[in-house]
């Protein structure tokens, strides 16, 4: 599993670097930055795991809540 997750960091860092070496056609300005991509889509990962414990607060069911009587 551990070569795996590295496996994964390498061709995560590898995609990142090559950010540098391709011409790139922005619409926004913030589109252009180095790496914009991958530190949007990983604020945005961790928005949704936020958002998520957020949800959980009032979607959660107890634990019996399927074996109640009615």
């Amino acid at each position: 599993m551990k070569k795996i997750i590295y496996a994964l960091v390498a061709v995560c860092a590898a995609l990142f670097a090559a950010d540098a070496f391709y011409h790139k056609h922005p619409y926004f300005e913030a589109e252009s930055w180095f790496g914009f991509y991958a530190i949007y889509g990983f604020v945005m990962c961790v928005g949704l795991v936020f958002a998520a414990r957020g949800m959980r607060v009032f979607l959660m069911r107890d634990e019996d809540y399927y074996d109640r009587d009615r």
